[in-house]
């Protein structure tokens, strides 16, 4: 956003192709840097021009690029009537009028600030009313935080779980019992996700039956924990029950899937996305459930460790890629 005057804003709005270009490229440090100094100048009547001149000079410094003499007529005054000043107004009537015209700007500006309430509208369309107040509540919270000063998380990660969370609520996966989200403590960076159907005709399927007839549990519990840095970074994924054998689950919980990895993962993925990915993943390795197994063999501890050794050997000797016939 760049203001031009103490009522007036001009609003950039841009859309990068993930497919196209690399997210080191789109979120280099550097130009994050180069965008955070543009709020160091101080809002004036010229402050459009004198951002855009500093922005210029610093990619030219950053790229080592030479500097267009042009430039500087960027620090010329503005013309006449263009200043963002006028004259001393000496009638009662033209202060009325500009007084008036005022007004007619401000409720310019209120429109613009109701307008995503139609948005939000479009967001909910689809969702239960009990996700909805699930959602509420959440908005609620982060608010509560901020006053209290107890802000957890970022920005751009919070906003991004919140869609991530509205999609889930709408798809037809969660709708049809597939699967269940949970936030642990209300917490938006931390899921409980329960596997509820898996495919009939596998083995896994079996397995939980009979859970479910022992135990009378038929679900796989996974637990999904998110950085500050999401989508960036991959969410950390563990199974926490049952304890399984094959399907990809390594000790403590973790799993074998190079998309949950820096190496593997793109931040154009969604969370159902990867909720279904392991659904699939763990029908075709083969998972069974490990009845009568030690529950406290699976713990976050370890399943950290597990993850790092994971990606210690894959970095030195690279993943495995199936033949496409296979999945």
């Amino acid at each position: 956003s760049f203001y031009i005057s103490s009522l007036e804003c001009l609003k950039f709005m841009c859309e990068f192709c993930i497919s196209k270009y690399s997210d080191s490229y789109l979120y280099d440090p550097n130009l994050t840097s180069v965008l955070e100094r543009l709020e160091d100048i101080k809002k004036s009547n010229t402050l459009l021009l004198q951002q855009l001149k500093r922005l210029i000079c610093d990619l030219c410094r950053l790229y080592n690029l030479p500097q267009h003499p042009d430039v500087e007529m960027l620090d010329q005054p503005l013309p006449a009537g263009q200043n963002g000043t006028t004259e001393e107004v000496t009638s009662e009537e033209e202060e009325e009028d500009d007084m008036g015209e005022d007004i007619e700007d401000l409720d310019h500006y209120d429109m613009k600030e109701e307008e995503p309430v139609d948005g939000k509208k479009s967001e909910d369309e689809g969702i239960e009313k009990e996700n909805l107040a699930i959602l509420e509540k959440i908005r609620k919270n982060q608010r509560q935080d901020h006053l209290n000063g107890a802000v957890s998380g970022s920005v751009q990660a919070s906003d991004r779980l919140m869609k991530e969370l509205r999609d889930i609520y709408r798809s037809q996966s969660f709708k049809t019992g597939i699967y269940s989200v949970e936030l642990v403590n209300d917490s938006l960076y931390e899921w409980h996700v329960k596997l509820l159907k898996v495919d009939p005709d596998s083995p896994l399927h079996s397995d939980l039956q009979v859970l479910k007839e022992k135990e009378g549990v038929e679900y796989i519990l996974l637990n999904f924990s998110f950085k500050d840095n999401f989508p960036f970074d991959p969410p950390f994924v563990r199974v926490v029950s049952p304890v399984l054998t094959g399907g990809y689950v390594l000790g403590g919980g973790a799993l074998c899937m190079e998309l949950l990895t820096k190496q593997g993962w793109s931040s154009a993925y969604s969370i159902e996305s990867v909720i279904m990915q392991i659904n699939a993943t763990l029908v075709k390795g083969k998972a069974r459930v490990q009845f009568g197994a030690n529950k406290n063999q699976y713990n976050l501890a370890r399943a950290q460790q597990s993850y790092k050794s994971l990606v210690q050997i894959h970095e030195k000797n690279g993943w495995y890629t199936p033949p496409k016939e296979d999945g």
